[in-house]
């Protein structure tokens, strides 16, 4: 019986895509019953007495989690090779181990996993789904080395940021990166709490900031100590959780370090980076996104920079898309890592404990038993502090130190451990006849006769225009050893007098100049570092004037109790970088977190030394920086401590990679005619004002103005010369009978030809030009000097 077409059409259909359509009934039975089965899993799981989390309820950190009866192994921490048994079991109560007091039960909607990572969509612990990740950069740097690098890191991760889609809808990625520099934060905004996302993220319950810290490694003071410093007593504070960053994203350190000074780790190789990495594994709750990375800046750090850089990306996109850091996230703190690290800390904890712990006997046995022994200090009100008394001091400039190195190589004469001494070049010149430096026409000292010297080649401020290459140490309290004032004074003067013999054979040097540069008259408190940063600052001060040897001390406005306890000097100064903070902040680069409340203390220190102290503002332009429309805000400042005497010049470009890498260049250093225009206006806003100044002086060679108070004007004539001998005789006098003086009690006639408008160049001098320069006409008018 034949059929119709249509069945006949049917039947060759059928035969021709049975096999296909079969195969496809089959997968949707076998999916129906896969999740049939699923949904009743997670129902009897839910519905479970017992808590599916194995973590302890409460926050305390030494509490452990009961036992469970049953060794089971959990879908999120087997490996791919593991078999898991899934079928339910029950659990009998009698082996469930009991605990003291109730037990707090917390409703926990289990975690669910995807390939070994944890995706749950809101977590106790780490909040919701992380879906946007707001990377922020911390670098420090001395040298700009670190923060140099931290660029091209930055660079690095905007890059990424653009290769992402740019569809406005777009539901998770990674936002562009912020960039921070350690030494100007406000710890406590970045480091006590976690920062409040940004208002216009896409998803601001979705993101999430994640910390990439690059750091090098110092073997002297910086703001890195500080830092530390700051995540210690964050960590331990018991006001605050331990773990005050658990609500970040993650984070990862990136050290560098010098393997031809510390070889190894165990020797101080990347030392800093790898405290900073323990102490945010603890704040963060060990939210490590990659493990701690290390460079070699003799051996392409660039190379072993990029490499940790696309691992952090690697794990950024991993994030992005699971979620959040699962166990199965390179990095984030396995169970292993996370023991060893709480082993060290109770190793640490140990030691501290039993080297800071005294017994009392052993206190009487010191203080009766043997009388040459010193009390044991004893803190009674702060645990632990009292066997930090009996550790010893580091040197500030170890002899083996890179530091040691770089300064004896730019021509200095370490003395002892944290001074030194080193011949100026206006000393060479005026042993040559070629003139003295702007300190002869301003104030009468010959340049062959002074030494520079400075107790203390530490300083608390990176300038950008330091002559000193960024090699000195800093720090903004002493930690250091502290030699005596004898060894110090006595030093620098041996140091002195050899670097003056080995200029005997110099040709040009005049021998009645030589013969009296082998009298110290002057010593200059200026070479480096902070002079008032040293202890004994005072006795070595005496030492100078026992031996009528004059004193100008130059500090930088950022130790203000060291300035107020200061004694006579014959001129004292205080660098006036900027006028505002931003300002001095660019400029000076200060490592105080209160610098600019230092600076005006400082300020107020000065106005009340000025009615028994030779007080001086002293002003380095720098063109870009503190020029362009300060004049206002310098005047305040003049108006605030009313100085005796401002010195306007500008800055000197040492021509080093560190000056170019924080914006400093030639075009920077003003000529000398905008040094002048620069001090006219200045002056004519005080006179403006009602303040009683004017242009006395200045060195056109050095580019160096000076603006004079009224007190130093006699008889239309200026008076900012001092006269030595009479300042000697003064202070002898003081000493005796405590009869005070004032620096008008010592002051003398500026030379006619110090004038501003005539130059500033001795006469007695040849001015001498470098081969084939011409020089060049200076066209200034006089308009401040007075009528002679």
């Amino acid at each position: 019986m034949a059929g119709t077409p249509a069945m006949i059409d049917s039947l060759a259909v059928w035969h021709a895509y049975r096999l296909p359509l079969l195969i496809a009934l089959a997968v949707l039975v076998l999916t129906l019953r896969v999740y049939r089965q699923f949904n009743s899993r997670s129902k009897t799981a839910a519905s479970s007495s017992v808590p599916v989390s194995p973590r302890s309820q409460s926050p305390e950190k030494s509490e452990k989690p009961d036992a469970p009866a049953q060794k089971s192994i959990s879908p999120s921490t087997a490996s791919p090779t593991t078999k898991i048994t899934e079928k339910p079991t029950a659990t009998p109560a009698a082996a469930v181990k009991s605990t003291a007091g109730p037990k707090r039960v917390q409703g926990r909607k289990p975690v669910k996993t995807i390939g070994g990572r944890r995706s749950s969509a809101e977590n106790k612990e780490n909040g919701p789904r992380v879906s946007f990740i707001q990377p922020i950069v911390f670098f420090a740097s001395l040298t700009t080395t670190t923060e140099r690098y931290a660029n091209l890191l930055l660079e690095d991760l905007r890059i990424a940021v653009e290769k992402q889609s740019t569809s406005e809808d777009r539901k998770k990625g990674i936002l562009p990166p912020q960039i921070h520099d350690i030494s100007y934060l406000e710890f406590d905004d970045f480091f006590t709490s976690v920062p409040e996302a940004p208002a216009d993220s896409p998803d601001i319950p979705g993101t999430r900031y994640v910390y990439c810290i690059l750091v090098p490694t110092y073997n002297i003071d910086t703001v890195l100590n500080t830092f530390l410093g700051h995540l210690d007593e964050t960590h331990n504070d018991f006001r605050i959780d331990t773990a005050p960053l658990s609500k970040l994203g993650g984070y990862s350190v990136f050290g560098f370090g010098d393997k031809e000074e510390w070889p190894t780790e165990e020797e101080g190789f990347c030392s800093q980076a790898k405290e900073i990495d323990r102490w945010m594994a603890k704040l963060t709750g060990r939210k490590r996104v990659f493990p701690l990375g290390m460079g070699d800046v003799k051996n392409d750090p660039e190379g072993a920079l990029k490499d940790w850089t696309n691992g952090l990306l690697d794990i950024f996109n991993d994030i992005v898309e699971y979620g959040g850091l699962g166990e199965g996230v390179s990095g984030s703190g396995d169970a292993v890592e996370s023991d060893e690290e709480d082993i060290e800390d109770d190793e640490e904890s140990q030691k501290k404990k039993s080297s800071t712990m005294v017994d009392l006997e052993d206190i009487k046995m010191n203080g009766e038993g043997d009388s040459s022994a010193a009390p044991i200090p004893v803190d009674f009100t702060t645990v632990g502090k009292a066997g930090t008394t009996t550790d010893t001091a580091k040197e500030m400039v170890p002899k083996t130190s890179p530091t040691y190195a770089a300064l004896t190589k730019q021509g200095y004469s370490i003395v002892g451990s944290h001074s030194g001494v080193k011949i100026c070049r206006w000393t060479k010149s005026a042993l040559r006849g070629r003139g003295s430096c702007y300190k002869y026409s301003f104030y009468g000292i010959r340049s062959h006769l002074c030494m520079e010297a400075t107790p203390s080649l530490s300083c608390s401020n990176k300038c950008i225009f330091c002559w000193r290459h960024g090699t000195n140490p800093v720090g903004t309290t002493w930690r250091w050893k502290v030699d005596e004032p004898e060894l110090i004074f006595n030093g620098v003067k041996e140091g002195h007098y050899k670097k003056i013999k080995m200029l005997r054979g110099v040709p040009g040097v005049r021998a009645e100049r030589f013969a009296e540069a082998m009298r110290i008259r002057h010593c200059a408190l200026s070479l480096v570092g902070e002079p008032i940063f040293y202890p004994h600052i005072n006795r070595f001060l005496e030492m100078l004037h026992n031996e009528r040897i004059s004193s100008f001390l130059v500090c930088n406005a950022q130790h203000p109790d060291q300035l107020e306890a200061l004694h006579r000097v014959t001129q004292l100064y205080v660098s006036i970088d900027a006028s505002n903070r931003e300002s001095l902040r660019k400029i000076d680069r200060p490592l105080h977190r209160d610098f600019w409340e230092r600076f005006q203390r400082c300020l107020d220190i000065l106005r009340e030394k000025r009615s028994y102290q030779r007080t001086v503002f002293r002003l380095t332009l720098v063109n870009g920086f503190n020029v362009d429309d300060e004049v206002q805000g310098y005047a305040n400042l003049v108006e605030k401590a009313l100085p005796g005497l401002v010195e306007i010049k500008g800055v000197t470009f040492c021509g080093t990679s560190t000056s170019a890498g924080a914006g400093l260049t030639m075009k920077n250093v003003p000529f000398y005619e905008e040094v002048a225009a620069f001090c006219v206006a200045l002056n004519a806003e005080l006179e403006r004002r009602g303040l009683k100044y004017g242009i006395a002086a200045e060195h056109a060679h050095s580019c160096c103005v000076l603006i004079a108070s009224e007190r130093f004007r006699v008889n239309d004539k200026w008076h900012t010369t001092i006269n030595y001998q009479r300042f000697f005789e003064l202070l002898e006098k003081e000493k005796a009978d405590g009869t005070p003086f004032t620096p008008e009690d010592y002051m003398a006639e500026t030379e006619e030809w110090a004038y501003f408008g005539n130059g500033g160049f001795n006469p007695d001098d040849e001015r001498w030009y470098r081969k084939n320069r011409k020089p060049r006409p200076i066209d200034v008018a006089p308009e401040s000097a007075p009528s002679s």
